[in-house]
């Protein structure tokens, strides 16, 4: 919920500072600029304005990303035998083999026993409400 939300004002961000660098591309009065200065400096703001733009979407949209994308990442490598784990197809288990690329748990008392690569997990530990 909080992504969604994030992702919401960094677009709304995003598009207020197009509004301005584009208010800052046309002169207020409808006239075209005459001397090199006007030019210049409207060209500058353009250009610290795509700076800007730049630095909210890394900040807002692709660095929570990266981080979201080790710590899964992080959390597949430290699996270990005796973890419960979910699927990204909502399957639940306890781990009773971990291979190098590839897991094998069982899924219920039964011992029906699965195996899924490790890309295939989405979380270890009880899944709650509030996780999903």
């Amino acid at each position: 919920m909080k992504s969604r939300i994030l992702r919401v004002l960094s677009l709304a961000l995003s598009a207020f500072v197009l509004v301005f660098l584009l208010a800052g591309c046309v002169p207020a009065d409808g006239t075209a600029a005459t001397d090199g200065t006007a030019a210049t400096g409207s060209s500058w703001s353009m250009i610290i304005m795509i700076v800007v733009m730049i630095a909210i979407f890394y900040l807002f949209l692709i660095r929570p990303e990266n981080k979201k994308k080790k710590a899964a990442e992080e959390m597949r490598s430290n699996l270990s035998v005796g973890d419960q784990v979910t699927t990204i197809g909502g399957i639940i288990g306890r781990i009773v083999m971990v291979k190098s690329d590839s897991i094998v748990f069982e899924t219920s008392e039964d011992r029906v026993r699965m195996e899924v690569t490790k890309w295939a997990i989405s979380s270890t530990g009880k899944q709650t409400e509030e996780q999903k």
